[in-house]
């Protein structure tokens, strides 16, 4: 897969824009002093569905709109934000959706997907199966697959990433948490369009480690999906057109555990008072873990979302570990 332009990326936002403003990025004094660095912090938790997923939605839908005159609606598996954003994009163009989730899914993002105008289907034990279930759905139905990776997702994702690097020039290294891989090869994309030297450093859940893994080896590795706390994390199978952009673009991947996440998660809320979900926290952890190498530097964080449950939160902040 090529990766978007910087023509390209600006065309998106001009699409984009339409529907919702740039998202802001501030350097929050508490953290910096926390951290020992100049850390800037990309709020996607700050966009119309409270995650960055409506970006790559709105820049797929449109795009599915202007070139399938016969399209009769959308399937998409999702643990939620990627769930809301098509949901919300297809709401506004006024097309069908079936949104598949894994039994026990969160319950207040399947209310915030419902009223967006989705059905909701409950399918599988986790987002491997429930990803499975929704491809033969979309095959039955006649409606379009929205996969969670697509070169349309990762041309949305580029559009904060140019935000970013525009906004807060020089950046010596950005903390990408790492689901399905559209984020950080977004931000890969603006990178390279732009020609930065910026580091890029992916960051997933050691509970779910298939990305780093499979980064390691070189090779797509399957690993178990374990975390508690990050199920926008939770990848089974990487994504092998992802995996080759992060080989040829990511320094490196760091792995967190959830309890660093849940840190995070706190250090967010106590420091900005922004609300992260467990894999929004992710590239806070990953940066905290880097404390050291970071001294002195300007880094940025990516906070992609801040759709955590209620009862979750509340246990985070309690000082629980993530049951």
């Amino acid at each position: 897969m090529t990766l978007p332009s910087l023509k390209q990326i600006r065309e998106a936002q001009d699409v984009l824009y339409r529907y919702m403003p740039p998202t802001p990025q501030y350097s929050w004094p508490l953290i910096n002093q926390r951290s020992g660095a100049e850390v800037w912090i990309k709020h996607e938790n700050h966009t119309p569905v409270g995650a960055f997923k409506i970006r790559g939605a709105l820049i797929y839908t449109e795009w599915l709109r202007r070139s399938q005159s016969n399209l009769k609606g959308v399937v998409a598996a999702t643990r939620g934000n990627h769930g809301q954003g098509v949901a919300m994009a297809a709401r506004i163009h006024g097309i069908s959706c079936v949104i598949v989730v894994p039994h026990g899914n969160s319950a207040e993002k399947n209310r915030a997907m419902i009223a967006q105008g989705a059905e909701l289907v409950e399918h599988g034990q986790d987002f491997q199966e429930s990803l499975e279930f929704a491809r033969t759905l979309s095959t039955k139905r006649e409606f379009v697959m929205v996969d969670s990776f697509h070169e349309r997702l990762v041309m949305g994702t580029a559009t904060y990433a140019l935000e970013f690097f525009q906004s807060v020039p020089a950046l010596d290294r950005v903390y990408v948490p790492i689901g399905l891989g559209s984020s950080v090869c977004g931000v890969s994309a603006a990178r390279n369009a732009l020609g930065l030297a910026t580091e890029i450093i992916g960051v997933v859940a050691s509970g779910s480690p298939s990305y780093s893994l499979s980064f390691a080896q070189h090779r797509v590795v399957d690993a178990p999906s374990r975390t508690a706390i990050a199920d926008g994390l939770a990848c089974r199978t990487p994504n092998a057109l992802a995996m080759e952009i992060i080989w040829q673009n990511v320094s490196r991947i760091v792995e967190v555990s959830d309890v660093e996440i849940a840190c995070a998660m706190c250090v967010l809320f106590k420091d900005t008072h922004n609300v992260a979900e467990g894999a929004a926290a992710a590239a806070l952890a990953g940066a905290m873990q880097e404390q050291e190498a970071n001294r002195g530097k300007r880094i940025g964080v990516v906070l992609t979302g801040g759709n955590v449950d209620a009862d979750v939160f509340a246990r985070v902040l309690s000082g629980e570990k993530a049951q």
